[in-house]
C-alpha cells in the first residue's frame, strides 16, 4: 500500500503532486472510497462526517478533488455484511480517503471490519490520512492524544509504518499544539516521531519516506 499521510488533507500544489503521482493517473481518472468512521468518536462527529463526505470541509481537502467516482465505506456496518459485498469494492478502488476523529476507535473498527487485515494485500491502493486517518497507521499515539479507549486499553494503533506522527502543528486554534508541546510529547514516544503542519504531508512507498511540506515540520529521534 503506497501512503499519503497528511495533516490536514490536500492543502497545496506539493501535496497534490505527491498525491498525483502516487495514483499515477489524474484525480479525474480515479476511483475513490472515503472512510469517516473516526469522526463518529468526537463531539459533533455526525456533522463532521457529513462535511467530509459531501466536500463541505474547504481546509481539508479530500472528497472534493474531483473523483472519478466516490463511495463511502462504513467500518461499523462491514461486520455485519458479507464480505464478498465490500472487499471487492475495496480491492478495485485507487485511493482510500480517510478522515480524521479519534484515531483508537478508527484503528479498532479497522481491526474489527477486517480492513486491517485487507491493507497488506492493497499494494497498489493509496492510502490518503487527515490527521487521526494518518495517526492511525502508526505504532502508537501518545497518552496526550488518547481520548476514546478500546476495550484493551493502550495506545496503540496499527503499526504500518514505524513512526508516530504529531498534526496540526501550531496550528491557531489548538494553543497545545505547540513544538515545544510536539517536543515533549516526542520526549515519551520512544520512536522516530514526526511533528507535522496543516501543509505538511509525508509520503510512504514500501521502505522509503519522503516528507512533503510548503510549510514546517519536525522529525524526532529517540
Amino acid at each position: 500500500m503506497k501512503l499519503l499521510l497528511t495533516s490536514a488533507g490536500i492543502k497545496n500544489k506539493s501535496i497534490h503532486d505527491a498525491l498525483i503521482d502516487l495514483l499515477g493517473k489524474p484525480i479525474a481518472e480515479a476511483s475513490a472510497l472515503c472512510i469517516t468512521t473516526g469522526s463518529y468518536a468526537l463531539p459533533g462527529g455526525a456533522a463532521m462526517a457529513w462535511n467530509f463526505i459531501s466536500g463541505r470541509e474547504p481546509d481539508c481537502p479530500m472528497c472534493e478533488l474531483g473523483w472519478k467516482s466516490l463511495g463511502v465505506l462504513e467500518l461499523t456496518a462491514l461486520p455485519s455484511i458479507a464480505e464478498a459485498l465490500w472487499v471487492p469494492a475495496v480491492q478495485e478502488t485507487d485511493v482510500l480517503l480517510v478522515n480524521g476523529g479519534d484515531p483508537l476507535y478508527l484503528s479498532y473498527w479497522m481491526r474489527q471490519s477486517g480492513l486491517a487485515d485487507l491493507l497488506p494485500s492493497l499494494s497498489e491502493t493509496v492510502w490518503v490520512g487527515l490527521s487521526a486517518g494518518s495517526m492511525v497507521m502508526t505504532p502508537n499515539i501518545g497518552a496526550d492524544f488518547v481520548g476514546w479507549k478500546p476495550p484493551t486499553g493502550g495506545d496503540e494503533t496499527l503499526g504500518l509504518v514505524n513512526f508516530s506522527i504529531f498534526p496540526h502543528l501550531d496550528h491557531p486554534d489548538l494553543p497545545d499544539n505547540s513544538m515545544a508541546d510536539a517536543e515533549r510529547w516526542a520526549a515519551g514516544m520512544g520512536a522516530p516521531a514526526y511533528a507535522i503542519d496543516d501543509q505538511t504531508a509525508i509520503k510512504v512507498v514500501d521502505d522509503s519516506i519522503e516528507v512533503v511540506s510548503e510549510g514546517h515540520w519536525k522529525l524526532f529521534m529517540p
